[in-house]
């Protein structure tokens, strides 16, 4: 029989053990995803900008034919990375870019996450392509969207029989803090609940407001 010890599996994301990729999270992208509202879209995908961001994750923002065609990133993808430098390609699959390629291989990590538009075409390509170099990758589900949701099921379905294993922002935002103890990321965590996370960051404002109650005792 097993022996059971207080420490975390193996798969469990880190701040520090991974590279999150936002792929291709553009106007032109996003007027046509019908698979996910958009106001819902952007505030997962601000949900998952702002806890990468605050808990210092490695972070690759790319585009594609930004200046031609798809447009701006997300408003909130450039209020969470200022000055950040975004890798602007021509090919569908930024796999087969190689500044993206230098840039992932400069972060040293073997463990990707990755989430954008559309699920069906620049999110399967370098999810497909990395798995098959030997790293390990999570999709954010709900941060990416598609077509129809038929596009969009089917290339997550793609996807996690390649290997990919599928996540929401939600879960990511918690995974990174993981421990209520962890007083130094308390207030980043909750805050970024509060304002992005729905029922549950509504939750944790009348908890406290009301009660004085907080995760963890804090």
């Amino acid at each position: 029989m097993p022996t059971a010890t207080p420490t975390p599996g193996r798969k469990l994301l880190t701040p520090q053990d991974h590279t999150l990729i936002l792929i291709d999270h553009q106007s032109q992208m996003a007027f046509a995803t019908r698979s996910i509202d958009i106001a819902a879209l952007r505030t997962h995908v601000a949900l998952v900008s702002e806890s990468a961001a605050g808990f210092g994750v490695d972070t690759l923002l790319t585009t594609v034919a930004e200046a031609s065609f798809s447009g701006p990133l997300f408003p909130e993808i450039v209020s969470a990375f200022p000055g950040a430098t975004v890798y602007d390609r021509t090919s569908m699959n930024a796999w087969e870019d190689a500044q993206v390629v230098a840039r992932v291989n400069a972060g040293g990590k073997g463990r990707l996450v990755i989430a954008g538009l559309w699920t069906s075409v620049c999110i399967v390509g370098p999810v497909l392509s990395a798995i098959e170099q030997g790293f390990e990758v999570y999709v954010i589900a709900d941060a990416c969207g598609d077509v129809s949701d038929e596009a969009h099921e089917r290339a997550m379905q793609r996807m996690i029989q390649a290997g990919a294993a599928p996540m929401t922002s939600v879960q990511y935002l918690l995974e990174l803090q993981r421990d209520w103890a962890r007083g130094e990321t308390y207030d980043l965590t909750t805050g970024i609940a509060k304002r992005h996370a729905g029922g549950y960051g509504i939750g944790i404002q009348y908890a406290k407001a009301m009660f004085g109650a907080s995760e963890g005792g804090h």
